[in-house]
């Protein structure tokens, strides 16, 4: 017990001295902390003011040999010297010293924003929009900031990302609205279709409702808007387009037009603008003895007003099947039929403003099937014929814009609702959703442009054959799976065919040549289903 009662008191001794060692250590840290904060330079309030007067003087050159007489520099000296080497020009100086006193003082706005304008000076646009984002997001009611920001992005030739910030600052004001060339189109119509108005500032969700509205005209093979500086100060907007007219703008371009699908025995006549109404009809006319088509579009605004489109849509087919199992080598044959067509569709669209649209509409089709090989693909289910009614519902909406980063994310839904009076009779639904992507690089044009796209489509009920959803490439249908063939000997069938789908698509692509009627692109895709 003694020896036990011994080690104990040994034990406390030992646990004291550690606790005195402890403290004695952190007694010597806080003294050398102080004594090191005590050493850091306190700026001579003398010397401030003088460099206060001097910067106001913009003597720049007597700031700087103040401030390198000094043996150690504070943010604020470090703010001066950086700003006096700036406007000397001695740019990478400049750099540094802000830089250190942006590591000093990182919540202090005033070195982001001269570094900005460093960058600035040397036209290297992306560094000073990156160093105006930061002091923005130290203040973001800075109007100096906003406006220099706006202004560099309007250099780069973004309009949406110069607008974004020139909004937050009441900026900028439009004098007039300019048309260059005047397009041929009903000028009270294109009136309607422009959100904004002169004498007004420009606001970035007017611009882009006016481009969803000018884009569903459907007659500019491509247009923009660009801002042209006053001397007052205030800005005009210039609309500039290639204007579809007729059926092209000569008879080269119209006879390029139509026999543009000759290698796949088609041809398109094409008709732009009619009456000057923004009225447009498309058709297409094939003769392939596989594939017999024609079809026929007629669209416009309703009542004169861009908001509201409506289109008639006549679709007839006469069509050989040949359903194969395109992921087996031999691609043996699982059923074959003869499919005629005929489809009326009337349907209205809505440009709700620039983030969404919605359209509805119907079709009444009939369909018969001859020459039919059941196979182990094609089910009694598949092969009812007659007459069918469908509802149309389509609904598109933008989830996120980032106009400085040019990037867009959108989405869509759709519905088709359907009863089809064979015998029995059978009613369906047809469920799609898309989930897409862009990303342009550059400050400007589209060079490089990514874009990917995910789609999924459920069906309900029983539907017929022409119903099925197909991945693959065939010129009428719009489920891309990039590498799938949608055809063999000239015969539909050879793609995925099914109820229900998944497809993703991605795409790199690499402007090569564009004269304004022809653009060829090149890149790589991945394409999956």
């Amino acid at each position: 017990m003694e020896r036990h009662r011994q080690m104990d008191v040994t034990g406390s001794a030992s646990a004291r001295r550690w606790r005195m060692r402890a403290a004695t250590l952190l007694l010597i840290l806080t003294v050398c902390s102080f004594h090191l904060h005590a050493q850091t330079p306190t700026p001579d309030p003398n010397r401030l003011a003088e460099i206060k007067q001097l910067l106001a003087e913009e003597r720049w050159q007597e700031i700087v040999r103040l401030v390198e007489a000094e043996e150690s520099r504070t943010a604020d000296l470090n703010y001066y010297y950086g700003t006096a080497l700036a406007h000397l020009a001695r740019w990478s100086d400049a750099e540094r010293a802000l830089q250190q006193g942006l590591k000093q003082e990182p919540g202090d706005k005033r070195f982001s924003l001269e570094l900005a304008g460093i960058f600035f000076k040397q036209k290297n646009y992306s560094s000073a929009a990156d160093y105006l984002r930061r002091t923005l997001r130290l203040d973001p009611t800075d109007t100096y900031a906003n406006d220099f920001l706006a202004s560099v992005y309007f250099l780069q030739g973004n309009l949406e990302a110069a607008l974004k910030y020139w909004n937050r600052v009441s900026k900028p004001q439009v004098e007039e609205v300019q048309l260059d060339p005047a397009p041929r189109v009903d000028p009270v119509l294109l009136d309607h279709a422009f959100a904004f108005a002169p004498a007004s500032v420009l606001r970035l969700s007017e611009l882009q409702t006016t481009e969803a509205k000018v884009s569903g005209l459907n007659i500019f093979r491509n247009h923009r808007f660009d801002l042209e500086a006053r001397s007052d100060g205030k800005f005009d907007v210039v609309f500039r387009a290639r204007e579809r007219n007729g059926w092209g703008a000569n008879k080269w371009e119209g006879l390029l037009s139509l026999f543009r699908g000759l290698p796949f025995q088609t041809i398109t006549p094409e008709f732009f603008n009619i009456r000057r109404r923004a009225i447009n009809s498309v058709s297409l006319f094939r003769w392939d003895a596989q594939k017999r088509r024609i079809w026929t579009n007629l669209s416009g605004p309703f009542s004169g007003d861009p908001k509201w489109r409506y289109r008639l849509d006549l679709d007839l087919r006469n069509e050989n099947w040949d359903i194969r199992d395109s992921s087996a080598g031999a691609a043996p044959l699982r059923g074959a039929l003869k499919l005629r067509k005929q489809a009326f569709a009337a349907g209205v669209t809505s440009i709700v403003n620039g983030r969404w649209n919605w359209s509805t509409g119907v079709e009444f089709s009939n369909r018969q099937f001859s020459e039919v090989n059941p196979g182990t693909a094609l089910t009694p289910q598949l092969l009812a014929e007659g007459f069918q009614l469908k509802h149309l519902g389509q609904l598109n909406y933008v989830l996120a814009r980032v106009p400085e980063r040019r990037f867009l994310a959108s989405t869509g839904v759709s519905t088709e609702l359907g009863r089809t009076w064979s015998h029995p009779s059978q009613a369906f639904a047809k469920l799609q959703g898309s989930l897409e992507t862009r990303w342009l690089p550059q400050s400007s044009g589209d060079d490089y442009e990514m874009q990917a796209k995910i789609r999924v489509g459920k069906t309900l009920g029983q539907i017929p054959f022409d119903e099925l959803f197909v991945l693959g490439v065939e010129r009428d249908n719009d489920l891309w799976l990039r590498g799938h063939s949608g055809t063999r000997d000239g015969r539909k069938g050879n793609a995925p065919m099914g109820r229900n789908y998944f497809l993703s698509n991605w795409e790199l692509d690499k402007n090569v040549f564009s004269n304004g009627l022809i653009t060829l692109k090149l890149g790589p895709f991945l394409d999956s289903g």
